[in-house]
């Protein structure tokens, strides 16, 4: 469980990205963090995956302050997977998977491989394991970044804006998908894609101008929302 106590980050030309913001995430498998762009929703998912730190507040992770977590056991509990999905080009969807488990969990390459390959077979494109990221599409460039992140067996995995590139049949595809992933690991997940929220979460908050206006069911901020 995430909990946020009075968290503030300002940046350096004194823009107020978030505004004393106390959340508890609930041990939902899917949860969203809605909002426009300039909200705050991403800088708070970089203070939550500890790229930013804030300066005022508490981040807690099953009752520990994220900042004296060791970048080990941190890296192992939360894992991230950014807009912009950040494969590494020069490597295949299989490469790119065990690329990390044997770098910083020291898991033998065999194994690391066979878990890989499993991990693709499991998600409905092992296929792809010898293309290269170029040779994939948004969807499934999606789909391999995410099959990246499980790879480490993380409790909790944050998603920023992971339909920014897909059109949206593919869109809907992500989204069942990603409810069949539930039982894998929770997701937090930011984006400003209110119907997709709709459709993969139950539970949620929509924030504005650095501060959280609305939490709790997914139909009921939706709700309020929509009538603004």
């Amino acid at each position: 469980m995430i909990k946020v106590e009075k968290l503030c980050y300002t940046y350096s030309d004194d823009t107020q990205a978030l505004i004393n913001i106390n959340v508890t995430f609930p041990q939902e498998h899917i949860f969203a963090i809605m909002g426009l762009s300039g909200s705050g929703k991403t800088t708070l998912l970089n203070c939550l995956a500890r790229f930013l730190k804030p300066q005022q507040g508490i981040i807690s992770l099953n009752d520990k302050n994220i900042q004296d977590m060791t970048e080990h056991d941190f890296r192992s509990a939360v894992g991230v997977v950014f807009q912009h999905l950040n494969l590494f080009p020069h490597l295949t969807v299989l490469e790119n998977m065990t690329l990390a488990p044997c770098r910083t969990q020291k898991r033998a390459r065999d194994e690391a491989k066979k878990s890989a390959l499993e991990m693709l077979d499991r998600l409905g494109i092992p296929e792809l394991a010898e293309n290269y990221p170029s040779q994939v599409s948004g969807g499934q460039a999606q789909r391999v970044a995410i099959a990246r992140g499980l790879m480490l067996k993380p409790d909790i995995m944050l998603l920023d804006e992971p339909t920014s590139a897909l059109d949206p049949k593919t869109t809907m595809e992500f989204a069942q998908w990603l409810r069949e992933l539930q039982c894998d690991t929770s997701f937090i997940i930011v984006t400003h894609d209110l119907p997709f929220a709709e459709n993969v979460a139950a539970r949620g908050m929509y924030m504005s101008d650095g501060e959280v206006k609305e939490f709790g069911l997914i139909n009921d901020i939706l709700t309020h929302v929509r009538k603004v």
